[in-house]
């Protein structure tokens, strides 16, 4: 806005004083007969002679909200420039008068003096302090305003960039080059409000969240997990975190105990062993932000049916490492490692693993599938808790069918995907998925149906002992000419290796009822009697995949023993070999891999035989690292 408009508004324009003694008297005469009148004293006691402006009379200042327009007028302009008129105005001007000290009157052309007293006075200077403090706050608004304007132009100029960079604008996918790498993390996808704000809104989420927000100031910003007002006051427990190398554009961390971290962890194991929950519950009170104690207590809780409570001993275990976080550890970057031989790093793997399971039952599979991507990229290579077994259930279940299959297509050379029955039979579904959609063209429609139907094809021809038992979870009666088919009969799955056994009914035990859908069962029956066709006519891929299945799942590797017992499938956790369901398994530490690489020795017990009673000594035998004391 320009000063003139400004000073219309705020009435410092001549004909705009404060209304004295016989302002009210109107003269009802003709502008031909008007004539021009002298000086008044403006706002402020501010003769006009003192300014060099001219001014528009009004005497409604509301008239001035729609004259903004005469700032950009050549007349009045030209008006606006510093000259004196000398001439006496002709008949016919509106309000236009020579500057000077006298006031001409059109009833007898008298000169006089026109009194202060008349045209403001005191009340003048006091409304001109009024209008000097309402220019400042005015200003300040506006200021702050364009301000606020600005930014939000800069923010839109940024969420452009980032759109453009990620492809987001772009109608199909963007070159391998531009994406980020498989495994990058979202920071607003590991927040599950995210999610639920999509499903309920966020005045459902954060309506009772709000009046809470200042009620206790914690040390750091986190991503994980969101601290409460309910949690103990958080002290550092001893735990940090510390780079051990770097190198190929990976680093790799390792979280350490202090001397207290390592005692308390010593009456942790102390109090495992006495298979008494609430001996956890008293060093919790001594140390309230001990990891293993939090996720042991946290089982319990859940097999008692209290899942709010053990959902919220896992959310504390995962504040308390990530205050511990190097600086340079980054959870996005899928560039940083931590080696799961040391047991020191193993609490971190379980606890983010336990948020996941507790996210997924609570339905938000899109932030289920983010830690899932975070826990895989922590040691992609040795992958210690499978996740590979589980991403691809996940990534249907949160509908991102694209990510699933830019998995598999990146990973599928050097990892070979296909041989496990998740990835075999979850790639054709996530393409016909994907076919479904209304929104793509048709001939994308058609190739990721073609793709689907080839791939489902595999997989049947690779794995026939899952169709029969997938039949039986979804509730489907297969057709006479399948079900006693020799090749997808029941000698399919009898005669399938353990390990592979164990394979199927982890995929089926989980990810069964995706299958339920008719148009998918209906694109299923299709290629079944397609595969049939190809095993009458003598395909020899058919026997080329009989022999893989023989030579390639001999035995199961120990981390997806692991996965099992983590996963809790009851058909899965059957099909496991004796030499591991005779092994006992604690839940802070399930399977520990054969190469662990300690740091510190847990020192030896000192608590004298007699002081515990027959049963509980029988029990502690059965431990594998229970030593026999002499009294």
């Amino acid at each position: 806005m320009s000063r003139r408009a400004l000073r219309r508004l705020r009435g410092e324009q001549r004909g705009q004083e404060p209304l004295g003694p016989g302002a009210l008297q109107f003269d009802l005469r003709d502008d031909d007969d008007a004539e021009e009148e002298g000086p008044k004293r403006e706002l402020g006691g501010r003769c006009p002679g003192e300014a060099g402006k001219e001014g528009v009379r009004v005497n409604n200042r509301f008239e001035l909200i729609n004259i903004e327009d005469l700032e950009d007028d050549p007349v009045v302009n030209r008006e606006r420039s510093g000259s004196s008129l000398t001439d006496a105005a002709a008949p016919g001007n509106k309000g236009r008068a020579q500057r000077g000290n006298t006031d001409t009157k059109a009833d007898g052309g008298v000169a006089r003096t026109a009194p202060p007293e008349q045209v403001g006075g005191r009340v003048s200077n006091a409304s001109g302090k009024l209008r000097k403090k309402k220019k400042k706050q005015k200003t300040k608004k506006s200021s702050t305003g364009e301000a606020l304007e600005n930014g939000l132009e800069d923010i839109d100029r940024i969420l452009e960039r980032i759109e453009d960079s990620s492809g987001l604008n772009r109608p199909g996918p963007a070159p391998l080059s531009s994406r980020k790498h498989v495994l990058y993390v979202e920071h607003r996808h590991l927040n599950p409000d995210t999610e639920l704000k999509r499903y309920f809104g966020a005045r459902a989420v954060l309506g009772e969240q709000r009046p809470r927000q200042r009620q206790r100031v914690y040390p750091k910003c986190t991503w994980l997990t969101t601290p409460k007002s309910t949690w103990p006051r958080y002290s550092k427990p001893g735990l940090s975190m510390r780079l051990l190398e770097s190198k190929k554009g990976l680093s790799l961390f390792a979280f350490e105990h202090s001397e207290e971290y390592q005692q308390a962890q010593h009456k942790f194991l102390l109090a495992v062993e006495s298979m008494e929950p609430n001996n956890i519950v008293v060093l919790l009170q001594t140390s309230p932000y001990h990891v293993d104690s939090l996720l042991q207590l946290s089982d319990a809780c859940r097999f008692q049916e209290d899942q709010e409570m053990a959902r919220d001993l896992v959310e504390r275990a995962l504040y308390s490492m990530e205050c511990a976080f190097h600086p340079l550890f980054s959870l996005t970057s899928g560039a940083c490692r931590l080696d799961y031989r040391r047991p020191e790093n193993r609490s971190f793997y379980l606890a983010l693993y336990k948020q996941m399971s507790f996210l997924e039952k609570r339905g938000c599979p899109r932030t289920a599938l983010e830690y899932c991507k975070l826990i895989l990229s922590l040691e992609p290579d040795e992958d210690p808790l499978c996740m590979l077994l589980l991403i691809d259930h996940l990534a249907l279940r949160a509908r991102n069918y694209e990510y699933l299959i830019r998995l598999f297509q990146e990973w599928e050379a050097h990892r070979n995907l296909s041989q496990l029955p998740n990835f075999a039979f979850s790639v054709p579904l996530a393409y016909f998925l994907l076919s479904q959609q209304t929104d793509l063209p048709e001939h994308e429609q058609s190739s990721a149906r073609e793709k689907a139907s080839l791939l489902i094809q595999q997989a049947l021809t690779m794995f026939p002992g899952v169709l029969l038992p997938l039949l039986e979870y979804c509730s489907m009666r297969p057709d006479a000419t399948v079900s006693t088919h020799r090749f997808f009969g029941p000698n399919a799955e009898i005669s399938q290796p353990p390990a592979l056994s164990q394979l199927v009914s982890l995929y089926l035990g989980r990810s069964h009822f995706l299958w339920k859908e008719p148009a998918t069962m209906s694109w299923l029956e299709e290629n079944v009697h397609r595969v049939l066709q190809a095993v009458d006519a003598g395909d020899p891929a058919v026997e080329a995949c009989e022999h893989r299945r023989k030579v390639l799942y001999q035995r199961a590797p120990r981390n997806i023993h692991r996965h099992v017992i983590l996963s809790e499938i009851k058909e899965a956790v059957a099909a496991l070999p004796p030499d591991v369901t005779t092994q006992s398994v604690m839940g802070f530490d399930p399977l520990p891999p054969a190469d662990t690489i300690y740091s510190y020795v847990r020192p030896e017990r000192l608590s004298p035989i007699s002081h515990g009673n027959t049963i509980a000594l029988f029990f502690r035998s059965l431990l594998p690292n229970y030593t026999m004391e002499m009294p």
